[in-house]
This record gives structure tokens, sequence and C-alpha cells, in this order.
């Protein structure tokens, strides 16, 4: 007898119940494993930064491993294969492991659990990287996935709160063993968590990163505690949600999406350790809601919608998404949107910090997602959505899928307005005046004074000469004319709403929850540049 514990996401030892699972038996060997076949380690799509952040992830639970006397191995190969090579060598007769609900999974998943029913081995999937059970929440609701969020916030208060944390699993004792040679010869295995290059993922040009994120559940831990001694300091103001107001560009994040993300986190562990916290100080005179873990919620609203649609991440054949008809790409507009060169400095920083770094704060995402589809350029979400696979850190196929498809109204008629999507100019010079972010990452605008430093275009040709600037030249013009786009797009969006006016379809529950999920006040939106 003997178990393997098959990690993908889940990147971590507190709050595994597959761990549990396989460690209740310790009369056989654990094979801790982690798989690199071009689709859990997400090497055909992800970028540097996201596979970087992925290896420290699995360097760190190796190294948990170690002290205990065993490691993660960590193989290149078909899963299904390796199993059955630890079958037949070890006559391993469980295979433990956390659900992978994305939708491009499913198949990957099937041919596993397939060649376990043939090997007679056990297979134990356990819910644990979102709070609720997707499927759960989709029988709850009458065998069909909630169409809005207030439906979905009505099903899980049915279901009740979920699940706590599991107890940390006891490794002493466990029996740990090595691989035979014939597992070197059939495949490559890797003695220590590889580099990007070894997986074939290159840096793009120079490594300068403004923040340095590091992936691993010693590093979430420690971030976690960080980001809960924020909140409490926030609920003692009687708020919640300290960066949603007033998003603190320059600053450290607080975020712990990509920890969440590969589950170095448990969502469960903060999920709790936020409500918990709210109920410490406030004493039970406030009830928390959902709000204080509005963001997790979403995310497990995303998860459900995509649970049962494996077309979620397009447009074509998928059942909730509108048929919007972008335009085709014009010159070299989108290849400009990517690399932060659209002439709009609020959008060119955000773009590129997401190229350097993996990151951009919510308010940005939203940002330079209108921008790109329903706001200015028309373009199909579809392009943001590859584009943020590959380099954002917590990018997963559900929740980005989700939120591209929120913020360009292709799943929320509701929303086809353009006069609601977030002014490039006007939301970068209330949100940082100061135009200290856009210097950050576009320093070819350093010189430009901050009252044109949104619109450097305006700037009178001495003002450019003398901040060594030349717009056109130095830093291009803008792509478009966003002020003609907007109304262009606006009567668009009407003409779509008018024709689906009778056509039921997912859609936000209220104004209030389009404000709080683009990050937005009144004065933020308009689609017109001053």
């Amino acid at each position: 007898m003997g178990s393997i514990l098959w990690f993908r996401n889940g990147l971590r030892l507190h709050d595994n119940p597959s761990l549990l699972r396989a460690v209740e038996d310790k009369s056989g060997p654990l094979f801790p494993i982690f798989v690199f076949d071009g689709e859990t380690d997400g090497s055909t799509v992800a970028g540097y930064n996201r596979m970087r952040y992925m290896l420290e992830a699995l360097d760190d639970l190796d190294g948990q491993f170690r002290k205990h006397g065993g490691r993660l191995f960590m193989l290149r190969g078909k899963p299904e294969v390796i199993f059955k090579r630890l079958w037949e060598h070890f006559g391993i007769r469980r295979l433990c492991f956390e659900q992978d609900c994305e939708p491009t999974s499913k198949a990957r998943d099937e041919r596993v659990r397939g060649a376990c029913r043939v090997l007679g081995v056990h297979v134990y999937e356990h819910v644990a990287h979102t709070l609720w059970d997707p499927a759960n929440v989709v029988v709850a609701n009458g065998g069909i996935p909630p169409l809005t969020y207030e439906m979905f916030l009505h099903t899980v208060g049915i279901i009740g709160d979920p699940p706590r944390p599991v107890a940390d699993a006891d490794l002493t004792d466990v029996k740990f063993v090595e691989l035979p040679a014939s597992f070197y010869e059939e495949f490559q295995v890797f003695e220590k968590a590889p580099k990007p290059d070894a997986l074939g993922v290159y840096l793009e040009g120079e490594d300068i990163r403004m923040i340095r994120w590091v992936g691993g559940e010693t590093a979430a831990m420690r971030q976690m505690q960080h980001r809960l001694a924020t909140e409490y300091e926030t609920f003692c103001r009687g708020s919640y949600l300290p960066t949603h107001g007033n998003p603190d560009l320059l600053g450290p994040p607080v975020s712990l999406s990509p920890a969440l993300r590969f589950g170095c986190l448990s969502v469960r562990r903060f999920y709790w350790a936020l409500q918990d916290l709210y109920h410490q100080v406030h004493q039970g005179r406030l009830s928390a809601t959902h709000f204080i873990t509005g963001q997790l919620i979403w995310r497990e609203y995303f998860y459900t919608m995509a649970i049962n649609n494996p077309q979620y991440g397009q447009m074509a054949g998928n059942p909730i998404c509108l048929d919007i008809p972008w335009k085709q790409p014009q010159g070299d507009e989108l290849q400009r949107w990517k690399e932060g060169r659209t002439g709009f400095p609020f959008i060119d920083a955000a773009m590129r910090q997401l190229r350097l770094e993996g990151w951009l704060h919510h308010v940005l995402r939203n940002t330079v997602a209108s921008f790109l589809t329903r706001g200015t350029l028309w373009l199909s979400w579809e392009h943001g959505l590859q584009h943020f696979l590959k380099y954002l850190l917590d990018a997963d196929l559900s929740v980005c899928a989700g939120n591209w498809m929120w913020v360009s109204s292709s799943a929320f008629e509701a929303l086809l307005d353009s006069g609601e999507c977030a002014c490039p100019v006007r939301l970068g010079q209330r949100l940082e005046p100061s135009g200290r972010y856009v210097r950050r990452y576009v320093p070819e605008l350093t010189g430009i004074p901050d009252e044109y430093i949104y619109e450097p275009w305006k700037a009178p040709l001495d003002v450019q000469t003398r901040a060594g600037c030349i717009i056109g030249k130095d830093y291009p013009a803008p792509v478009v004319d966003h002020v003609a786009c907007a109304h262009q797009n606006r009567n668009a969006m009407e003409e779509l709403r008018r024709i689906l006016e009778k056509a039921p379809h997912c859609c936000p529950s209220s104004e209030e929850e389009i404000r709080q999920f683009m990050w937005l006040d009144q004065s933020d939106i308009s689609s017109v540049v001053s």
C-alpha cells in the first residue's frame, strides 16, 4: 500500500484534506508529486513572472517535505503514465488530490481517473481550492449556475457557511522512499525546482521590477499576517476593504490573490481569519455579511459560472456570453495596448507594470480592460484574456475570463452603456494626481508637468521640449481619438441593448454592485476626456 499526493493547485501543507487522507495510513510510502505536463504547470501559456512564482512555491513545498525526510517529486511527463509506473513498482493503491474546478482541467482529470479505475487505485478528490464546491452550488440552484451575483449569494446562503480549515497533517513517522532508477530513465526528474528557462519560458527584456512577488506557502502565511493587521486597523475604524475607495497604486500591494490562485494560502483559512477578526473587533454587534470578503465571493461566483462550461474562455459557443460584434484589430493598436504604447499614460503605465511585475491593482485591471473593449478600442475581451493569462500572477481561466466578460459587458447586458466606463484620464487624475505612478512605469514622461501628465498631447510644444519628451516622437500620440470612440461605442451598446431587452441573461443586481466591482465612484464614470 502507498499513496500519491498529486499537487496541482493547493501548493501548501496547511488546510490540505488531500494530505490528511494520504497520510492516514502510514504503513505504505507517501509520494508527493508535481507533474510538469504543459497543462498543470501552465508552461504553454504562462509568462516568466507567473512561472517563476509557481516554481518558487514548489521549491518552498519541497523544502518543507525535506524537513520531514521526504521531498516533492517533480517530474515531466503524463500524470497517468507516471502514476501507472508507481503502481507497478510500489503497489500504490491511493491517489489524493485537491479539486481543480477549471473547465480546462476536466479532460486531464478524467484521463487520470480512468487509468486509476483500470489499475484498481482509489481516487480521493477534496474540495479546498474554493469555499464551496461549485458543483453543489449549481445543484442547490436547481441544476443551473446562478445567473446573477445576488442569486449566487442567495444560493450559498441556503447551503450555509463554508467549511472551516482542517487540522494540519502530522508528518511524523510518514514513510518516504526514493524513486527507482527506471524513473530517471523514462521521465525527466528534477532534483530541485527548475528555473523557468528549463521549461522553455524566458524573460522578456531586462528583469526590472519595482515589486518582487515571492511564491510559496511560507511567504503567503507571512503576507496574510500583514494583511490581517491592515484589516484590523480598518475594522477598528468601522470600515472594510481598505484599498477600495482610495487604492494605493504606489505602495506595496496587500493582495493575497497570487497565493490564493496557486493555493499557497488556503482560501478557507483567509476567509475565516477575516470573519473571526471582524467579529472579534465588533464583538458580534455588527454582522460581517459578505462585504468584508467580497473579492473572495466574486472568485467563488466565477468558478461556479465556469464549472460546466467548456467554452467559458471564449465568445463562440459560450452560453453566458453575448455575441458582441467586436471589430478586428486595426494596424498595431492591439500590440500598442499590450506593450503600453497607447499614448494614454494611465493605460500605458498599467500595461507596463503588468509585463514587468505580473501584477495590477484591480482598479487598473478594470480600467485597461474597459479601454480595450467597450470603452475605447472596441476589441474582443478574448485578446485581453490571453494577455492576462500569460502575464498576470493570479490569473486563472475561470476568474480572469469572468472579470473580462463582466467589464466588457459580454455577460451582463445591464452594463451595455459606455458611459459607465472608467475614463483613462479622469480616473488617473483622481486616484494619483501627482503622476508618480505614471512616471514610475513610463519614464519618458518624467519631465512632463503634473497638469499634463495624464494628457501629454495637450502640453504646448515648448513644454514638451523642456521636458525632453516630444509627443509622437519620444512618447506616442494617442492611438485613437478617445472622445470619438467613446461616443461611437456608446451608440453601439445602445443598439445592442434594444436587441437584448427581452433576452434573459446574466446581469448585475444593482448599480451599487457595478460601482463596487469596477472600484469606481461617481466622479470616475465618464467616457469623455475633458
